[in-house]
């Protein structure tokens, strides 16, 4: 005759393990035999074994009697207070036992009356290429929900204050118990007439009409940091608009744009510039002003340049933001104009350049005789 297991063993657990020990284990064997989820023929049986022994053992009075004199004790304690019985709901019930309490509407509320948190606010603001990589101070305008004067951000109306809502008792949160078959489980959901806030004003203030905020105009002033590129934002805590009645306020977040340099090109901190040379200047040398960030300076450029040579000026970049007191370089790209047209000295003055150097080149009106002979 097979020896009756007992309740300690059904779960795998130990005779003096904890309450928490005991709701584990239920909870792991009960997704893994619930017949919902398990097709296998034991299941139903074996699902039914596993939630007797857990209604016996996480009741602290029924446990006591098992431990004592065992299941004949218990009569036909064994399986009272299921909320299952003999026909045990579904696994959805089942879910909903092991997290009821946890879902949105739990996390959502505003616990303790906690007041909403306002908007934040992104301003679009426009500089020029020598301010962003300077800095600069600049004042901002823009028109935001803040505190009202009148009632100081409260809402109710002067020589009144908001009482406790009746609804949730000032909690902010609606709490219901229901008992499952992990025993007693709370739900708590946002409380619908104080939106969480635990609070209710019955005399509204006539300029904010409760809501503690009305239209305004602010005037601000933003530090731009030398080296801000285009689309960096600046984030100034606190000053965004203000939460409904007395909440805290959101941030203000500065989108800064760049408008372009007229000659120089940016690449981070890296500052580009395309320097033209004629022939002459290339293979002689030359002196010329070149755009920095500083302003003008004379640039030399050595004889025998060749095309596609970068001059690299160390240190002549935009700041790096994150790295104060240094730089990135200025690259003056040179590139070589080769002309087009000639004057008949000109082409006289690269024919003997030509000559003197050994090259062939093509003798003047050779290209208009061949067009000729072909028309």
């Amino acid at each position: 005759m097979a020896t009756e297991r007992s309740y300690y063993e059904i779960l795998g657990v130990e005779r003096g393990a904890s309450d928490a020990e005991i709701k584990r284990a239920f909870r792991k064997l009960a997704q893994q035999w619930h017949p919902d989820v398990n097709a296998d023929a034991e299941a139903v049986g074996r699902f039914k074994e596993i939630n007797e022994a857990y209604q016996v053992l996480s009741d602290p009075k029924r446990r006591q009697i098992y431990d004592m004199v065992g299941r004949a004790g218990l009569g036909d304690m064994s399986g009272a207070g299921s909320p299952f019985g003999e026909g045990f709901g579904g696994f959805g019930d089942l879910f909903d036992a092991f997290f009821a309490g946890m879902g949105g509407n739990a996390a959502g509320a505003r616990r303790g009356g906690r007041r909403a948190a306002g908007s934040d606010l992104r301003y679009d603001l426009r500089i020029s290429f020598d301010e962003a990589v300077r800095g600069v101070d600049k004042e901002i305008e823009f028109d935001l929900l803040d505190r009202c004067v009148t009632c100081a951000g409260s809402g109710a109306a002067p020589g009144s204050n908001a009482v406790p809502c009746a609804t949730c008792g000032g909690r902010g949160e609606i709490r219901s118990v229901r008992q499952t078959l992990l025993g007693q489980m709370v739900n708590v959901t946002l409380c619908t007439r104080c939106n969480g806030e635990g609070r209710v004003v019955d005399t509204p203030c006539h300029d904010c009409k409760g809501d503690g905020r009305t239209s305004q105009h602010k005037k601000l002033r933003v530090t731009i940091p030398a080296g801000i590129d285009e689309g960096h934002q600046i984030r100034l805590s606190g000053e965004g608009e203000v939460g409904p009645r007395g909440g805290p306020a959101g941030n203000l977040y500065v989108a800064v744009h760049v408008t372009p340099h007229p000659v120089l090109r940016r690449d981070g901190t890296e500052v580009f510039y395309d320097l033209q040379l004629s022939i002459a200047q290339a293979a002689l040398g030359t002196r010329l002003r070149i755009p920095t960030i500083e302003g003008d300076e004379d640039l030399e450029v050595r004889p025998g340049t060749q095309p596609a040579t970068e001059i690299r000026l160390r240190g002549r970049g935009v700041p790096h933001l994150r790295r104060p007191g240094t730089r990135g370089d200025l690259h003056v790209m040179i590139h070589v104009n080769v002309p087009t047209r000639l004057s008949r000295r000109q082409r006289q003055l690269l024919e003997e350049l030509a000559a003197e150097s050994g090259e062939i080149v093509l003798p003047a009106g050779f290209l208009d005789r061949v067009k000729d002979a072909l028309d």
